[in-house]
């Protein structure tokens, strides 16, 4: 069993995997950075100076009763809310991640090289049937081709 487990882990795919999930956790804490400390002021400074990480509603009040200044005195509070400026800021992440990838695979993509298309088939130029690419005589008409 161990000997499985072993040939399992070392497999070239598990562990670029692997890699894969630490390097995207690295890049989805620099994403958030970038969303919460970059992004999200100018458009809350745009928008009448609106925080968007205190953006909440609440749905039952907590011991003392509201209303609160922001989202941590509510939460500190035991209140109940519905944090929609937390979600527009995970919307605004994974649009910009999403993005982010979508550039990344379309340069990997432009430095493969494309696969060369063999042909193989071709058209008589007498019958206009589809006939193999090596043929010297068209199979349906019979006209001896170039």
């Amino acid at each position: 069993m161990f000997k499985e487990f072993k040939k399992f882990v070392m497999r070239g795919n598990v562990i670029d995997m692997a890699v894969g999930i630490v390097i995207g956790a690295a890049f989805g804490a620099i994403v958030k950075s970038l969303v919460d400390n970059i992004i999200m002021p100018p458009f809350g400074l745009l928008l009448s100076k609106v925080d968007f990480s205190n953006l909440f509603a609440v749905l039952k009040y907590g011991n003392p009763g509201g209303p609160y200044a922001s989202l941590a005195e509510a939460q500190a509070a035991g209140a109940i809310s519905i944090n929609y400026g937390v979600f527009i800021m995970s919307i605004v992440s994974f649009l910009i991640i999403a993005l982010a990838i979508f550039l990344v695979v379309k340069g990997v993509n432009k430095l493969k090289k494309p696969e060369p298309v063999e042909i193989s088939t071709k058209e008589c130029p007498y019958c206009f049937s589809t006939i193999p690419v090596k043929a010297t005589r068209c199979p349906h008409c019979t006209s001896k081709l170039d």
